[in-house]
């Protein structure tokens, strides 16, 4: 019976086959919304990295052949994670539009003090940005956008081959630029509430002038509340097109940072 022989060469090969394209994929489950959150346990992301790699990497090309312990591997494996982080980062600033959103909402209805703990990213965000995040997120799910960023995440490797370039400055410079694009969104989604509440603060203001001995900030501050919360339950109607619209920026500036366009 013949005995069978692994070289140290053909068995680096093997390993790498495999671990190069989990660094990539474990980058983008470290970070993308959901996944990424800190509610999910790190077994679990790791498990996830492991079964899509297993999936993918057969359908990859041969990664080059490089020695695990070397100068040369560490800097594939950080160029591999960067990648990765990237995209998952870019799509956290998508729904993050809306947590943004949120914030101004209730900073102009005087919510601003009512603050809770997010369990997703462990930062204290007032009630109406979690709310708003929370419904983003269910409607990130109901359109499998999840499934979308790993397809992107495999189209990655047609541009940026294991072992390659990796991404340039321009890269970092677009990723920068997605942070304007994430307060003008969000500013565009809570405009039209901003600018109902400005009319009844100014309708207050009015009331203030011609009858001074009424306290109105002892009167306005409820009835500021309660037209807010309507006009935002009113605005709601619209959510699903601010959504689509927010989505289909975020995936066309994912594929320019991938260079898919």
């Amino acid at each position: 019976m013949q005995e069978l022989v692994l070289s140290e060469q053909q068995l680096m090969q093997f390993i790498g086959q495999y671990i190069w394209p989990m660094m990539r994929i474990g980058g983008v489950l470290l970070v993308m919304p959901v996944i990424g959150a800190q509610t999910v346990p790190a077994r679990v992301r790791v498990l996830l990295a492991l079964f899509i790699t297993l999936l993918i990497a057969p359908l990859l090309p041969t990664p080059p052949d490089v020695s695990l312990i070397s100068v040369q591997a560490m800097a594939m494996i950080v160029r591999e994670l960067l990648i990765g982080i990237a995209i998952g980062f870019l799509f956290q600033v998508v729904l993050h539009v809306f947590v943004l959103a949120g914030q101004y909402v209730a900073m102009k209805m005087g919510l601003g003090f009512a603050a809770m703990n997010d369990p997703s990213t462990g930062v204290s965000v007032t009630i109406l940005s979690q709310f708003y995040l929370l419904l983003s997120t269910l409607l990130f799910l109901s359109v499998n956008g999840h499934l979308m960023v790993l397809d992107l995440l495999i189209q990655s490797y047609g541009t940026f081959p294991i072992g390659g370039s990796g991404l340039g400055f321009d890269s970092f410079v677009h990723m920068a630029h997605l942070g304007s694009w994430m307060f003008r969104a969000a500013l565009a989604i809570a405009l039209p509430i901003f600018t109902a509440v400005l009319v009844v603060n100014m309708a207050f203001g009015a009331m203030n002038r011609s009858a001074p001995q009424m306290n109105v900030f002892t009167v306005g501050f409820p009835l500021t509340l309660i037209f807010g919360i309507f006009v935002m339950w009113v605005s709601l109607s619209v959510f699903l097109s601010s959504f689509e619209l927010v989505m289909e920026e975020g995936f066309f500036a994912a594929r320019e940072l991938l260079r898919l366009n």
